[in-house]
């Protein structure tokens, strides 16, 4: 399969780009803070006492402070939520890269993983050089007391030592809990283990204020490197006959008379003359800088989110489909959103901190305030809210809504955010598939277009659905059947290619019900053959740029990044955009 690299470029390309450089921007300052570190270390003969673990220690450290500045704001949802829907970013490229905010953030996390792991190794020889090089001359340098000092009293009863032990068990955790197999597997751990983000930046703050890091204050009477810096080196350095006369109280013993003086270390090396010992006091912790900016963001973020989100929604109606999936349909003051966006939703009495996104289903419009979610019952909190908006919970073939008087439990609803789906009514063509439950995304978009879609860029749309029941198809089957009879009804039956496919059966099956006959004649059993699917429409918008969305497993999500980025004949090129909640 031929690639296309104008297609690589803007599916995948930008992205990579993007990281090489980020990569290659974390290299750098590495290198560059390892080299300023080791050029002090060498003005003040300090590399027998602390070696290069402190060039080491300080360059990843440098490496932390930029990425624990920057892991924060792609979780900024509102901002980026802003940015993606202002005409702030006008090109469809760059909001096209907001989309990977959740691949920068796992970069950045990886990053400080990565750079930890250096950072603590290089301070455990710190406290072995400290203990064991122990210099009387540069008694504030020392972290150490004595010569010969416990190098775990450094660690465990130091605020430095003690805050990053604790900020390494809590960075294991967050870790290990991030993995895709515990997130699949107990997403709860995840949850609660990713929030001890505050207390590690809290242990942050603490860990650089322990006043280890020192700078001199006397540079003036003490230029580094200048001559006889030390009282070590009045003792130990004998003084060419040359400089007797310029600076007598600096001779020791006479320069051997065989010895000639070298002219460069006459003209440069005892130029300037320390009039006094150097004097070293302790830095203000440079991580306040880079973090207290990105941390108040957030955290002004989150009390607006919380302000917002504060009132309780009121849901109108509930309604139980078949295959364990359950709608909810609410409404909420001054609440507004794009097709494509997603909610976050909160119920104190299925778990008081625990909440979950899902993408809207049906938007506010100018006529009707109602909107509302789409959620598939697979886990323990699913489980439980469905048995508390359900009179029972064994309903789960009722169609119907539920119209039994009842008082629902609180619902908090923080949101809208952004999604990639959002841009799929900005392309003239769009090819969108689903795989199962993967259709909520979709379902808004086609709610939109049945209110009217000639204010829209889309001129003609590709809906590919894959389930493996029959009876799923039924969740918005409704909805499929009146966007296609308002578009024939406007002599538009173009407009929309509906092709509905079922993976698993044992025979010719229908959707049941008289009124889903247009959806029968587009039922197709199997998989979809995604390469002709491709060509054909490479074929119908020969030179036309297609936007390409997909939610649904990861193996058709593969196949059709793989397609995205192949060439055809026609001069089409496919961008792929997939749902990724961040």
């Amino acid at each position: 399969m031929a690639l296309s690299w104008r297609s690589w470029l803007a599916n995948e390309g930008s992205k990579h780009l993007f990281l090489f450089f980020w990569l290659s921007l974390n290299v750098w300052l590495f290198g560059k803070t390892f080299l300023l570190y080791n050029q002090g270390l060498q003005y003040y003969y300090l590399h027998q006492m602390l070696g290069l673990g402190l060039c080491v220690s300080r360059a990843s450290a440098s490496v932390l402070n930029l990425n624990c500045c920057l892991v924060l704001l792609p979780m900024c949802r509102v901002l980026l939520a802003f940015l993606r829907g202002s005409q702030k970013v006008a090109s469809k490229k760059t909001r096209r890269l907001l989309d990977k905010s959740k691949t920068f953030h796992v970069t950045c996390g990886v990053t400080i993983c990565i750079f930890s792991v250096l950072h603590v190794a290089a301070h455990l020889v710190n406290a072995l050089n400290f203990s064991e090089n122990y210099n009387e001359e540069f008694v504030t340098l020392n972290a150490a007391n004595y010569r010969g000092e416990d190098p775990r009293k450094l660690l465990f009863a130091t605020v430095p030592g003690l805050t990053g032990v604790i900020m390494v068990l809590v960075l294991f955790l967050m870790c290990t809990a991030s993995t895709y197999a515990i997130r699949v597997s107990n997403y709860d751990i995840f949850w609660y283990t990713h929030n001890l983000f505050f207390v590690f930046y809290m242990l942050l703050m603490l860990h650089v204020s322990g006043g280890v890091l020192k700078y001199q204050t006397n540079l003036e009477e003490h230029p580094p490197g200048c001559f006889n810096p030390n009282k070590t080196l009045r003792q130990n350095l004998t003084v060419p006959k040359a400089f007797e006369e310029l600076f007598p109280d600096y001779t020791t013993e006479p320069f051997p008379e065989d010895l000639p003086v070298p002219e460069p270390f006459v003209q440069n090396s005892f130029l300037r003359v320390c009039s006094e010992e150097p004097k070293f006091q302790s830095h203000f912790p440079e991580t306040w800088f880079w973090i207290s900016g990105p941390l108040c963001l957030y955290c002004v973020e989150r009390l607006y989110r919380y302000i917002r989100s504060n009132k309780p929604v009121t849901i109108t109606s509930v309604i139980s489909h078949p295959s364990n999936v359950l709608e909810v349909r609410m409404m909420k003051d001054d609440f507004e959103a794009r097709p494509g966006q997603y909610v976050i939703l909160h119920c104190p009495r299925v778990s008081a901190l625990e909440s979950h996104p899902f993408t809207l289903t049906m938007c506010p419009t100018d006529t009707k305030a109602t909107f509302g979610v789409h959620l598939k019952v697979v886990g323990d909190w699913t489980e439980r809210f469905r048995d508390l908006l359900l009179l029972h919970s064994n309903q789960d073939t009722e169609i119907l809504p539920i119209f039994q008087q009842r008082r629902y439990p609180k619902l908090y609803v923080d949101g809208p955010f952004g999604s990639p789906f959002e841009e799929s009514l900005n392309y003239e063509v769009s090819l969108c598939v689903a795989g199962g439950i993967g259709v909520t995304p979709f379902a808004s978009v086609l709610n939109t277009l049945l209110d009217g879609w000639k204010r829209y860029k889309l001129r003609r749309l590709y809906f590919i659905w894959v389930c493996r029941d029959i009876e799923s198809f039924r969740w918005f089957a409704d909805l499929l059947c009146m966007l296609h009879n308002k578009l024939w009804q406007e002599n538009r039956p173009d407009y929309i290619n509906i092709q509905l496919y079922l993976s698993q059966t044992d025979g010719i099956q229908k959707i049941i019900g008289e009124k889903y006959q247009a959806l029968n004649s587009r039922l197709l059993i199997g998989r979809p053959r995604w390469k002709l699917l491709f060509d054909d429409i490479a074929k119908c918008n020969r030179r036309k740029t297609i936007g390409v969305f997909c939610c649904g497993p990861n193996k058709i999500s593969k196949i059709l990044h793989k397609l995205s980025n192949s060439s055809n004949s026609y001069g089409t090129r496919f961008e792929y955009n997939k749902e990724s909640f961040s």
